[in-house]
């Protein structure tokens, strides 16, 4: 499970493997464990960016930012970068030091519970910015995509369908910094800029659901045709 995209951070001291992953689950999960921070942690690894700047993005007030910000800095997920006085005050530019992300066998870790939550906390999200984009008419490019695929998979080909998900959203990312000095290149301008957001869902089937209905409609409960003789 893979929540948002895989940062430039710094490498962190060298620990045991079991002592890293630990301490990392426990950070991923405070840090993670509020939609605001989640969010704030997102953009975190995009950018610097203060609290303020950060208030202004995800429109939540600021004073509510910046608790969420402590937070995230007092679980070592993101370092202060600078300070800078704006408008007769300090303010704190901060960086991400961790990713927004589980690795696939550390959420295996997790309880179900805390798995639940998250998965909600993201899916609200996921579709609050949805919503938002078809508002402003951002699903009308004709090669927006969207898609609803049913499969039926054994343990090989659903492992196969992860790992392949897994490298879509990699090679994403590596677009998106190849992309960056490009557009840096250009005058604000000239920018074609595709302001885009990819969200990949893979989600089992409930049972009894639509596409179980139209699995029995189509085959299961149809009669078959009799063999020539």
């Amino acid at each position: 499970m893979r929540c948002q995209p895989d940062p430039l951070v710094h490498e962190p001291p060298e620990v045991p493997a079991t002592s890293k992953e630990a301490i990392l689950d426990q950070r991923l999960i405070k840090a993670l464990g509020h939609p605001v921070r989640m969010r704030a942690l997102q953009v975190l690894n995009t950018r610097v960016a203060s609290p303020s700047e950060l208030a202004k993005e995800l429109d939540e007030p600021l004073g509510n930012v910046a608790y969420h910000v402590k937070i995230l800095e007092e679980n070592d997920a993101i370092e202060l970068v600078r300070t800078a006085p704006v408008r007769g005050a300090l303010e704190h530019f901060y960086r991400a030091t961790i990713r927004p992300w589980f690795e696939d066998d550390s959420w295996a870790r997790l309880p179900l519970s805390v798995r639940r939550e998250l998965f909600n906390d993201i899916l609200q999200d996921v579709w609050g910015e949805v919503v938002a984009s078809a508002e402003e008419h951002g699903l009308d490019d004709p090669k927006t995509h969207i898609t609803r695929t049913w499969l039926d998979l054994d343990d090989q080909a659903y492992d196969e369908v992860v790992d392949l998900l897994n490298s879509v959203v990699d090679r994403a990312l590596e677009l998106h910094a190849e992309a960056a000095p490009r557009l840096d290149k250009l005058p604000p301008e000239e920018r074609d800029l595709h302001a885009t957001a990819l969200m990949i869902m893979h989600v089992h089937r409930a049972p009894g659901g639509p596409a179980s209905r139209r699995g029995r409609l189509e085959g299961e409960d149809r009669p078959q045709p009799k063999e020539p003789e």
